[in-house]
C-alpha cells in the first residue's frame, strides 16, 4: 500500500484526487490537509511515500511544501498538482526540486498513479546511487587510510617504471613520488640485483607464477643500503599489465639474524669449552708435572733447567688462557687478584710486535708510581690487545701507536673525562692512534655487541664490547675521544689498590713430604705414572688404578691401608664425587682430594657439602700439590 499526502484547500479536488487513486486505481492509501498546520502535523506523526500538492494554497505556497518536506521528510518526492498548466510554474516547481507536475484535468489525474510510482521509483534509484557513492567514498578513504598509513612500501610498476607509490615508498627511498615517476624502478634496485629484479619483473608481467616473496638490496636516494623483502602479484593497471609490489624494509632483521647467528655460535662455544678445558688442562697437567720432574734431574748451572723453566711458565699462562675461555663462555667466574699493569703492558706490546705491521710505530710511556689493581691478568691482556688491534687497523698506511700508563688523582682535572668517577686513587691506561678516526654518528654504538664497521670476515663487532664489559668488571670506567682524520684515543681509569701482588709459583727444594700410602685414581695412564712419580718423590706410598670400580673394589678390601684418596672427576663409568661417595660409606673419615680440568656438575662449595676434604683444579703443580695432600693428612677437611 502506498501512502500519500495530499494537500489542497479546495475540497472538491482533494475528492477527485483521492477517488482516482484510491477508487479507480487502488493499492493506495491517501491522507488530507487543507492547510499548513495539518500538513505539518500529520508530516512529522505518519510515515509516506509521496506527498502531492497543490501549487497556490491560501497562505501555503507549493513551493514552500517542497522546503517543509526538505526539512521533515528529505527521501520522500514531491508531485505539484496544480490546475493552472503553466509552463514557467513547472520550471520552477522542478528547479525547486519537485520529482513530477500535473495539471488538475481528468486526462491528466487518470494518470496520476503511474507519475506516483514513477517518482517514487527516481527516488528509490537516487537513494540508491547516494548509497552507492557514499560506500565508494568511504571505501575510497579506507583504502586511502591504509595506503598513506602502511607500513610496507606499496608501488605498482609498469612499462619498468612507477606508476604509484605511496608515502611509505618516499621515506624509504629517500625519493619524491614526482622523482620516482620519472626513473627507471631499476635506478633504485642494488647494482648487483638488479638483473635477478628484472627478469622476475619480466617474468611476472608475462604471467609466469612465481614463488610469493624474495629479497633483494636497495640503495636510497642518499646511498644507504637497505635489505627488502619484496611480495609481487600482477595486476591491470588502466588496462594493461603491470605488478603490484609491497616492498617492506628487513634490514634490521638481517641484523638481528646475523646476531642471533652469532650469538648461537658463542652459546656453542660456551657448551665445547667445558669439555675443551677439562681435556686441554688434563694435558697441561701432564706437561707441567714432567716438567718440574725433568727440572728436579737437571742442575741448577745447566742451560736447559732455564728452557724448562720457560714450558714450566708458559703452562701457567695457558691455564690462565683456559679460564679466560670458560670466563668468557660463563662457564666460570673471573679470578681477580692483585696485579701490577706495567708489567702486562709490556709483555702485551711483545706479542703486539709481531702481529701488526711494520709500517705502525709503537711508543710506550709507563710513568706512575702505583700501579697495582686488582684484575684478572688475562682479562687485562685481552683489553690492551683487542684496542691495540683495533687501533692498528685504523691506520692501514701506518701511524703510530702509544700506549701509556700514568697515576691519575681526580685532584688533577680528570673529574670532567671521567664526571661518574669516585673520589680515589686510579692509574689511567690510555690507547691512543693516529688512524681514521671515529665519525660522530657511530660514537654512540661502537661499544653495541655485533656492531662493526669492518668488511665481512675481519671483525665480529665484538671486541670494544668485550673490552668495556672486563673494564666494567674491573670496577673501572672507559672514555673515549675521536675526531674523524685525527685518530682516536681510550681511556682506562683502574681503580688503584694497596695489596701485595701474589708472585707465580716458584720450584722449591723444600717442599712437605711424608710417608703415608695414598690412592691415586685416574682414567689417564700418563697422569696416573706422572703423580706416582711426583708423590713418591716426596716420600709417600702410592698405589694407583686407571678404573674407578677397581679402585672401590681395593679400597673395600682394605679399607685402612690407605690414608688419602686422590681421584679425578671425569672418568667413564663412575666421577669422581661418585667414587668419593662410596668410598666414604666404607670410611666416614677417609680425607679425599678431588681433581678437574673442568666441571659444570661439581665445585669446590658443591664437594665440600658432600663431605669431600679437597678440591683442586687441573693443572697442579708440585709445590701447590704437596702442600695440598700434607694439609690434608694432617688437617683432613
Amino acid at each position: 500500500m502506498i501512502r500519500i499526502l495530499y494537500i489542497d484547500d479546495y475540497d472538491m479536488d482533494r475528492e477527485l484526487v483521492k477517488d482516482a487513486l484510491e477508487k479507480e486505481h487502488g493499492g493506495f492509501e491517501v491522507m488530507e490537509a487543507s492547510n499548513k498546520a495539518e500538513f505539518e502535523s500529520l508530516l512529522q506523526t505518519h510515515r509516506f511515500d509521496v506527498v502531492l500538492s497543490d501549487f497556490n494554497i491560501a497562505g501555503f505556497e507549493g513551493l514552500e511544501v517542497l522546503e517543509t518536506v526538505r526539512l521533515i521528510e528529505p527521501q520522500v518526492p514531491v508531485i505539484i498538482v496544480t490546475g493552472t498548466g503553466s509552463e514557467e510554474i513547472a520550471v520552477k516547481a522542478l528547479k525547486q526540486g519537485a520529482s513530477d507536475y500535473v495539471i488538475k484535468r481528468t486526462a491528466h489525474i487518470r494518470k496520476l498513479p503511474q507519475t506516483i510510482l514513477a517518482a517514487i521509483e527516481k527516488q528509490s534509484l537516487k537513494e540508491q546511487r547516494e548509497q552507492s557513492k557514499a560506500a565508494l567514498r568511504e571505501s575510497e578513504e579506507k583504502y586511502r587510510l591504509l595506503i598513506e598509513n602502511a607500513n610496507d612500501a606499496i608501488l605498482i610498476a609498469q612499462d619498468e617504471t612507477l606508476k604509484f607509490v605511496n608515502p611509505k615508498t618516499e621515506i624509504m627511498t629517500g625519493y619524491t613520488a614526482a622523482e620516482l615517476s620519472k626513473m627507471p624502478f631499476a635506478d633504485i634496485v642494488h647494482p648487483e640485483d638488479r638483473d635477478m629484479v628484472f627478469r622476475r619483473y619480466l617474468k611476472r608481467i608475462e604471467g609466469e607464477e612465481l614463488p610469493g616473496l624474495y629479497s633483494f638490496r636497495i640503495l636510497s636516494k642518499s646511498g644507504l643500503e637497505l635489505a627488502v623483502e619484496l611480495n609481487s602479484v600482477r595486476i591491470e593497471w588502466q588496462g594493461r599489465p603491470a605488478t603490484l609490489n609491497f616492498l617492506r624494509d628487513i634490514t634490521e632483521k638481517r641484523k638481528l639474524e646475523v646476531q642471533l647467528r652469532q650469538a648461537q655460535k658463542m652459546e656453542a662455544i660456551g657448551t665445547l669449552s667445558g669439555g675443551i678445558a677439562h681435556d686441554f688442562n688434563n694435558i697441561l697437567g701432564i706437561i707441567l708435572g714432567n716438567t718440574e720432574l725433568a727440572m728436579d734431574d737437571v742442575p741448577e748451572w745447566n742451560p736447559a733447567r732455564e728452557n724448562l723453566k720457560k714450558v714450566r711458565d708458559a703452562c701457567f699462562r695457558a691455564k690462565d688462557v683456559v679460564q679466560q675461555i670458560l670466563s668468557f663462555s660463563r662457564r666460570t667466574e673471573s679470578e681477580q687478584k692483585p696485579l701490577r699493569l706495567a708489567p702486562i703492558i709490556e709483555e702485551s706490546m711483545k706479542l703486539l710486535r709481531a702481529s701488526i705491521p711494520t709500517s705502525i710505530e709503537i711508543f710506550q710511556d709507563v710513568q706512575t708510581a702505583a700501579d697495582t689493581i686488582l684484575g684478572d691478568p688475562t682479562q687485562i691482556h685481552q683489553v690492551l690487545l683487542n684496542l691495540c688491534t683495533n687501533a692498528a687497523h685504523a691506520m692501514d698506511d701506518g701511524g703510530i701507536l702509544g700506549i701509556s700508563l700514568n697515576d691519575c688523582p681526580l685532584d688533577n682535572g680528570e673529574k670532567s673525562q671521567f664526571p661518574d668517577v669516585h673520589p680515589g686513587r686510579y692509574v689511567k691506561l690510555s690507547v691512543k692512534d693516529t688512524g681514521c678516526g671515529i665519525a660522530p654518528e657511530m660514537m654512540n654504538r661502537i661499544f653495541d655487541p655485533y656492531f662493526t664497521t669492518k668488511d665481512t670476515g675481519k671483525g665480529t663487532g665484538m671486541g670494544l664490547a668485550v673490552v668495556h664489559g672486563i673494564v666494567k668488571g674491573h670496577r673501572g670506567v672507559l672514555s673515549v675521544k675521536s675526531k674523524p682524520g685525527e685518530g682516536s684515543t681510550f681511556d682506562i681509569l683502574f681503580p688503584v689498590v694497596d695489596q701485595e701482588v701474589l708472585k707465580e709459583p716458584e720450584m722449591s727444594q723444600d717442599l712437605p713430604s711424608g710417608h703415608e700410602r695414598i690412592l691415586f685414581v685416574d682414567d689417564e695412564d700418563a697422569m696416573v705414572a706422572l703423580n706416582r712419580e711426583r708423590l713418591e718423590r716426596l716420600g709417600y706410598r702410592v698405589e694407583t688404578r686407571t678404573d674407578p670400580f677397581e679402585a672401590l673394589e681395593l679400597f673395600r678390601a682394605h679399607p685402612d691401608r690407605f690414608d688419602l684418596v686422590i681421584t679425578d672427576t671425569t672418568m667413564p663409568g663412575m666421577t669422581g664425587d661418585g667414587l668419593a661417595q662410596e668410598l666414604m660409606k666404607i670410611k666416614t673419615d677417609v680425607p679425599i682430594l678431588l681433581c678437574t680440568g673442568y666441571s659444570d656438575r661439581i665445585d669446590k662449595e658443591k664437594a665440600g657439602k658432600m663431605g669431600i676434604a679437597g678440591f683442586a683444579m687441573k693443572p697442579i703443580d708440585t709445590g701447590e700439590l704437596a702442600r695440598t695432600v700434607r694439609n690434608l693428612l694432617d688437617h683432613g677437611a
